[in-house]
Parts: C-alpha cells; sequence; structure tokens
C-alpha cells in the first residue's frame, strides 16, 4: 500500500499550537507519531510566523517550521493560471473561495498528490467543483480508516 503524503493546512497548524483537539489536530497529530510525510509550502510558513505573539515565538516558530519539509508550485506562471481557474471554476457554480491563497494550496496539492488536511469550509466546497482534488478535516474514517 503506498503511503499517503499530506499538505497541512495554516488553520491546522494553528489549532495544533493551541492545543485545539478538533479532528484536524488529532489527525495531525497522528500522522506526526505516525512519521508520515506531512508537508508545508511557503505560503503556510508565512501566515504561521504573521500569527508571532512576539520575537521569541517568531523565533521558535521560524526555526521548528523552517526545518520541516516544503512543497511548492512546480511551475509558477502555468501554476497560477491553473489556480485562478479553480477560483473562476468555483465562482462560475456559485462557490465563493473567501482567500486567493487557498486556490494555490489547492493547485499544490494537485500537482504534488498530497491530501491537504485543514479546518476551513472552502476546501470542503472546492472540492465538489474540483473532484480530484483531495482533502479532509481529519473525521472522514471511512476514507481514511488508519486515522481512527
Amino acid at each position: 500500500m503506498k503511503e499517503l503524503s499530506w499538505l497541512v493546512d495554516t488553520s491546522v497548524w494553528i489549532s495544533f499550537i493551541r492545543g485545539d483537539e478538533k479532528p484536524a489536530v488529532l489527525t495531525l497529530r497522528n500522522l506526526l507519531e505516525q512519521r508520515q510525510s506531512v508537508f508545508l509550502t511557503s505560503l503556510v510558513y508565512l501566515e504561521i510566523l504573521q500569527g508571532s505573539a512576539d520575537l521569541q515565538q517568531f523565533a521558535r516558530f521560524k526555526s521548528y517550521f523552517g526545518s520541516q519539509p516544503f512543497v511548492e508550485l512546480n511551475n509558477l506562471q502555468k501554476s497560477m493560471v491553473e489556480a485562478a481557474a479553480i477560483y473562476f471554476r468555483c465562482r462560475k457554480r456559485g462557490v465563493t473561495v473567501r482567500s486567493t491563497i487557498d486556490t494555490i494550496l489547492v493547485q499544490i496539492a494537485l500537482e504534488n498528490q498530497l491530501i491537504l488536511l485543514h479546518n476551513d469550509r472552502d476546501f470542503e466546497q472546492i472540492a465538489t467543483i474540483v473532484p480530484e482534488f483531495q482533502q479532509t478535516r481529519g473525521d472522514n474514517h471511512s476514507v481514511f480508516p488508519f486515522l481512527s
């Protein structure tokens, strides 16, 4: 069985840092404990650093998250066009994506064949329009039984 690889959204990392017990946080803990492939992007890294409360926390976040494995877009210009097309497809179907970053994260996940772990309803809505996009809030144990 092929090991699954994961992209973790900022919403999950922030909940993880706060010690929340949301399904996505419990899933992230499980993935980390099992040494599954968990990735960041530069955009998630940026958002985490922006949320720092003070310089000491900024330094800790920079050190920890900066040492994690990163994935990015494969071809910046082409990938941005694809991310814009995702936004366009959603808008045409009546789904408003609240953040441009979300469409970029979807494109990164697609290009790198990653499952996006999140706490954001926009990703669930995008998945109804972009069926090849794999995502979860960590509460779908029938699709990912090892999360139990």
